[in-house]
């Protein structure tokens, strides 16, 4: 194994190398974007959370609008796991990546581990698209909920 290490690994193994890297890259990117998603849409619930708790409470024509706060709670747990899952899957492709490359070096089949990472990765990202599910879920029924009872949206 160390005589692997002293040798550097061939071309073709680094262009193989290179070509398996390029779906966990996209998945990179893909998560990447989707974080970026969930924060934006975490950042705007904590911006209606305090609007809402800086409403003065004895005022009652807005006093309703505090009902919503155990459903923005709610999304916002939801969002934030969802962050948590979605940066996990992307710790996990990098880890794919860095062992994708490390295996080429010391001249180890690396197609087993990579497909457990890859998979593990996807499961996390599948988690992280169920939060959002979720989240987006009560977001709906929230927006049909106020729409129906004759709100007009923003802090009326």
């Amino acid at each position: 194994m160390l005589f692997n290490l002293l040798n550097a690994p061939s071309p073709d193994q680094i262009s193989q190398v290179i070509s398996h890297s390029i779906a966990p890259s996209f998945l990179l990117g893909a998560v990447a974007a989707f974080v970026s998603l969930l924060y934006s849409r975490l950042n705007d619930i904590l911006h209606r959370v305090r609007d809402l708790n800086a409403l003065p409470e004895a005022e009652n024509a807005r006093s309703h609008l505090r009902e919503d706060l155990p459903r923005l709670r709610r999304r916002a747990r939801l969002l934030n796991s969802a962050i948590y899952y979605a940066v996990l899957s992307g710790i996990v492709a990098t880890f794919l990546m860095i062992f994708s490359f490390a295996s080429a070096f010391v001249g180890t089949q690396h197609i087993f581990g990579a497909g457990i990472l890859f998979s593990v990765s996807l499961s996390l990202l599948a988690v992280a698209l169920i939060m959002l599910a979720l989240e987006v879920r009560i977001a709906l029924n929230e927006y049909d909920h106020h729409y129906a009872s004759g709100g007009h949206g923003g802090l009326d």
